[in-house]
């Protein structure tokens, strides 16, 4: 997942959710303002839970 999280100049912040690194890029390049874009990663390994 790729969200990309756009400071407008208003000071008004705005996120948008994305599947693919394409679709981000994309909006990317047509946002105007301070932009960061960030790949969200789930990392889901059963093998490091302690059993309490």
């Amino acid at each position: 997942m790729w969200i990309l999280t756009v400071y407008s100049n208003e000071n008004n912040i705005s996120m948008y959710e994305f599947n693919s690194e394409k679709e981000a890029r994309e909006a990317l390049k047509n946002c105007k303002g301070c932009k960061i874009l960030s790949e969200v990663v789930y990392y889901n390994d059963h093998s490091t839970l302690v059993m309490i």
